[in-house]
C-alpha cells in the first residue's frame, strides 16, 4: 500500500512539474534530495547509536530497572489487570523511558516485547486486550521530553537554536498523553463497566 502512495506521489509532482513548466527542475532536485537523505541518514546513524548504547548501558547497570520499579505505581493504573511479575511490565517501562526521551528507534524492540507479553496473557487471541490497547494509545501519543530526532534535524540544518522546541514538544506530548490516557479510561469505563 506505502508503494502505491510513494507512486502516486511521484507521478502527482511529474504532472505538476509538466503543468508549471518546471520539468527540467525534476533531475536536479531528485540529485540534490538524494544527497541530502544520504548526509541525514549519516547524521541520525551516529545519534541514534549513541541514544541507543546510552539505553543499553542504562539496562545493564540497573537503572532501567530502578525506574521500571518507581514507576510502579503509574503503571499499575494503567495496567491494572498485569501481574506484578509480569516481565511485559519490564518491557513497557523500557518502551515508555526510550519514547520519553524521544528515542523512539530504541523504544521499538521494547514496544514489541512488550506487546508479544501482553499477547501470552491475553485470554482471546482475536482480540486486542485492555492492556494491549492502552499501551498502544500511550505510544500513539508519545510523550516525549527531548525530541532527539528533531533536534538532530535542526541541528543538520544549521538552525540557530536546534533546542527551543523542546519546551512546545513537551507541552503538544503532555497534553496528547494525557488525553488519550483519559480517553481509554473513560471508553473502558462505558464498555467494561470498570
Amino acid at each position: 500500500m506505502l508503494n502505491y502512495l510513494w507512486a502516486a506521489m511521484i507521478l502527482i509532482g511529474i504532472i505538476v512539474s509538466i503543468l508549471t513548466g518546471n520539468l527540467e527542475g525534476i533531475t536536479p532536485a531528485a540529485l540534490d534530495s538524494a544527497t541530502e537523505a544520504v548526509t541525514v541518514a549519516i547524521t541520525m546513524l551516529g545519534i541514534m547509536a549513541m541514544w541507543t548504547g546510552l539505553m543499553r548501558v542504562a539496562e545493564n547497570s540497573g537503572m532501567i530497572s530502578a525506574i521500571s520499579k518507581r514507576m510502579g505505581p503509574l503503571l499499575r493504573y494503567l495496567f491494572p489487570a498485569l501481574p506484578e511479575n509480569s516481565r511485559a511490565l519490564t518491557y513497557i517501562s523500557t518502551n515508555l523511558i526510550a519514547n520519553v526521551l524521544g528515542l523512539g528507534w530504541a523504544a521499538t524492540p521494547a514496544g514489541l516485547k512488550a506487546m508479544e507479553e501482553l499477547q501470552k496473557i491475553n485470554p482471546d487471541k482475536k482480540t486486542a486486550s485492555r492492556e494491549m490497547c492502552m499501551f498502544m494509545i500511550i505510544n500513539m501519543s508519545s510523550l516525549q521530553i527531548v525530541t532527539i530526532s528533531v533536534l538532530a534535524y535542526r541541528a543538520q540544518y544549521n538552525s540557530v537554536s536546534p533546542s527551543e522546541i523542546i519546551g512546545p514538544g513537551l507541552l503538544a506530548t503532555l497534553i496528547s498523553t494525557v488525553f488519550a490516557v483519559a480517553y481509554t479510561k473513560i471508553m473502558e469505563r462505558r464498555v467494561f463497566g470498570k
